[in-house]
């Protein structure tokens, strides 16, 4: 099935939002991890979202290139390849992209969708995130605006954040964040879909307390039912019809019975890396550990061709990525959730 098209994205995000679950949206800085991740929804036979950030994007163009748009641009044209050999929608996404990078990376990305569609070819991202939750919430919103005039335009969705994530990634560090920016107000949620919803569908990264990377126990503070308080003031104010469709970040290590509760109230995505990245290397270095002489040539010894070629341990890899995002997607209740079925 090609990647989904804007109204089979739109379709899956509605059905997700109604029938109480998401879809794990998955980072992916390679064509080898976005192999394992549309696998695993092909295996539970889901639709599923693939999604490349800046630095995701960066690397997948090479050292010598090193340019997050050309990298993600190569990514999406290798899904957008593939995904035409599976009974599934793919939709792809771009993650986290902070104002300083958004002439860079997203405007080239959407220039990119423009080119192809004069030419009658498909969107090259179903959907693209800028997250200025660095900013003042009326800068935040100005720029938020502008940018969705122009995805709007080319049936691209955009997703938003107000609050800050806490923890680090790609290189963001808000390990620091005040306690109270790390939770959305029930007002800063009624003013988003006031401000954006007459101009386009988008997606919402409402935090509350939530924070990339994986902690211990005890050291997250999720607080769900912000979400809940936030959706309630939208429909008192504007309408059932205004609920927004709303966006898990931080989602790694988080207690599933949490993961569920934010499903009944419209969290309809939910970002994974930090677990997948695990999953990926760590049979990788299973391998090497258990293969030293085998994959080095050492003391005048020649190794073992079968164990240093890089198939033999990114087939273990793409694996073990498959049965994390197959996880991610059971605990997101969204096994056999295909729009195609």
């Amino acid at each position: 099935m090609p990647v989904a098209n804007y109204e089979q994205y739109c379709q899956m995000l509605d059905k997700a939002a109604k029938g109480g679950y998401a879809f794990p949206a998955i980072n992916v800085t390679s064509t080898s991890t976005a192999n394992a991740a549309i696998k695993a929804f092909a295996d539970m036979k889901t639709d599923g979202i693939i999604q490349v950030s800046t630095g995701g994007g960066k690397f997948a163009s090479g050292q010598g290139v090193n340019d997050m748009a050309i990298g993600a641009i190569s990514i999406a044209q290798h899904v957008h390849l593939v995904a035409e050999k599976y009974d599934i929608c793919i939709a792809l996404h771009t993650d986290h992209c902070h104002p300083e990078h958004v002439d860079s990376f997203m405007i080239p990305l959407i220039e990119e969708t423009e080119k192809r569609r004069a030419a009658g070819l498909p969107n090259l991202f179903n959907s693209h995130m800028f997250d200025g939750s660095v900013l003042p919430l009326d800068e935040n919103i100005k720029i938020s605006k502008e940018l969705l005039e122009r995805c709007a335009k080319n049936e691209i969705i955009l997703e938003v954040e107000t609050g800050v994530v806490g923890g680090e990634e790609d290189g963001v560090n808000n390990e620091d964040t005040p306690a109270d920016k790390l939770y959305t107000t029930p007002e800063e949620m009624v003013k988003m879909a006031k401000e954006l919803l007459p101009i386009g569908r988008f997606m919402y990264a409402a935090t509350f307390g939530n924070v990339h990377g994986v902690y211990k126990p005890g050291n997250v503070k999720l607080r769900p039912e912000i979400l809940k308080q936030g959706q309630e003031a939208v429909e008192k104010e504007l309408g059932k019809d205004a609920r927004h469709w709303l966006v898990f970040h931080g989602g790694s290590g988080s207690e599933l019975s949490e993961i569920h509760e934010t499903l009944e109230y419209g969290v309809v995505k939910m970002n994974v890396d930090t677990d997948t990245q695990y999953a990926y290397t760590r049979p990788v270095v299973d391998h090497i550990m258990k293969n030293y002489d085998a994959v080095l040539k050492i003391e005048g010894e020649v190794g073992n061709k079968k164990f240093y070629d890089p198939r033999s341990w990114s087939k273990a890899a793409e694996n073990s990525m498959t049965d994390r995002i197959i996880q991610s997607i059971k605990d997101l209740k969204s096994e056999g959730k295909s729009i195609l079925l």
